[in-house]
C-alpha cells in the first residue's frame, strides 16, 4: 500500500489521519501532518428548540389594491400644473426647489414627455392646492368584448393523448 501524503510504500499497519475533513492513509513520517481518527468519534447531541406553546397569529387586514387604481391622471395635467405654478409667480425651478425635485423634472412633465410618479404627483398637488387626479369608476372603463389580434389559441388545435 502506498502513501496518500508522500506516495512511499508503506510496509507496516497504515495509519489512518484526518486533513482538512478527508481521511487518509499515511506512512508514520506523514503522520504529524493529521490528526488521528478515533474508532469511535463521541456523537453530539443537539438540543430540539422549545416548542411554543401558541402560535403567533397576526392577520393583517386584506388590502384592496385595485382601489388605489381607481384615480387616474387627468388628460390635461401639464396644463392644470403650468396655470397653477404661474398663479403663485413660480418659476419652474422655484417649483422644483419647493418640492425637492429637479426643475429638469418639473420641465418634463409641462412638456408632457413624462407622466408624474405618484411621489411627485402627491408633492405637486400638496405645494400648489390642485387636483391632477380624478375618480374613475368601473362604468367608464371601456371594455373591448372583441378579438383584436390572432393568438395561438386561434391557430393551434391541442391533441390530447
Amino acid at each position: 500500500m502506498q502513501c496518500e501524503i508522500c506516495g512511499a510504500e508503506i510496509r507496516e499497519k497504515p495509519i489512518s489521519v484526518t486533513i482538512d475533513n478527508s481521511e487518509l492513509q499515511v506512512c508514520p513520517k506523514c503522520a504529524p501532518y493529521g490528526q488521528p481518527v478515533n474508532k469511535r468519534a463521541p456523537v453530539s447531541r443537539k438540543v430540539s428548540p422549545v416548542a411554543r406553546t401558541a402560535p403567533r397569529v397576526t392577520k393583517r387586514p386584506q388590502r384592496n389594491y385595485f382601489d388605489i387604481l381607481q384615480d387616474e391622471l387627468v388628460e390635461n395635467y401639464e396644463h392644470v400644473l403650468r396655470e397653477a405654478r404661474e398663479a403663485h409667480g413660480w418659476s419652474q425651478e422655484e417649483l422644483a426647489a419647493k418640492i425637492k425635485e429637479k426643475s429638469s423634472l418639473i420641465k418634463k412633465i409641462e412638456r408632457k414627455e413624462i407622466v408624474p410618479e405618484d411621489s411627485v404627483r402627491k408633492k405637486l398637488e400638496h405645494t400648489l392646492n390642485i387636483k391632477l387626479t380624478e375618480r374613475v369608476s368601473g362604468s367608464d372603463q371601456e371594455v373591448s368584448h372583441f378579438k383584436t389580434d390572432t393568438t395561438l389559441g386561434d391557430i393551434v388545435t391541442i391533441k390530447r393523448k
